[in-house]
């Protein structure tokens, strides 16, 4: 009765391990891209820039230039510089194969230790370090599929 009533516990015990490390799929749908290349910013001068009255599109302080035939040429050189940084969206969380992995670590574990009666410490740590690579195993090919690796 009691080996019975351990297991039963134990299996629940991994149950519930195993429903809250799930993620809320809303959480993950909620992301919201910001403009990091600044592209707002170039689309708006792009507007201005294509104005019917050039002076409207640099402001006000620039003169209109008039094109005129000359025979020499001078060339100028143009220098810009922007004060915007290139953000990359942070990763919230642990990832699914450190979560399959502590998840089959301490699973492996537990089932070793109860399956080897002889030597429970030696069958918890054969057992844990089997579900732990198990676990990462099959947690890095979902991050694969989500795009994390």
């Amino acid at each position: 009765m009691k080996k019975v009533l351990s297991i039963i516990a134990i299996i629940a015990a991994v149950a519930v391990v195993m429903t809250a490390c799930k993620g809320n799929p809303a959480e993950t749908k909620a992301i919201s891209y910001e403009d990091t290349v600044g592209f707002a910013q170039f689309q708006a001068w792009k507007a201005m820039s294509e104005r019917a009255d050039p002076a409207m599109a640099y402001g006000a302080a620039v003169p209109v230039a008039v094109a005129k035939k000359k025979t020499s040429t001078k060339s100028g050189s143009m220098n810009s510089t922007t004060t915007n940084t290139a953000q990359t969206a942070k990763k919230k969380g642990w990832s699914k194969a450190a979560k399959y992995a502590a998840i089959g670590g301490g699973g492996g574990a537990i089932l070793g230790a109860v399956i080897n009666k002889k030597n429970r410490v030696a069958g918890g740590i054969i057992g844990g370090i089997l579900g732990g690579g198990l676990g990462f195993g099959i947690g890095r090919s979902q991050d694969k599929k989500d795009g994390r690796y």
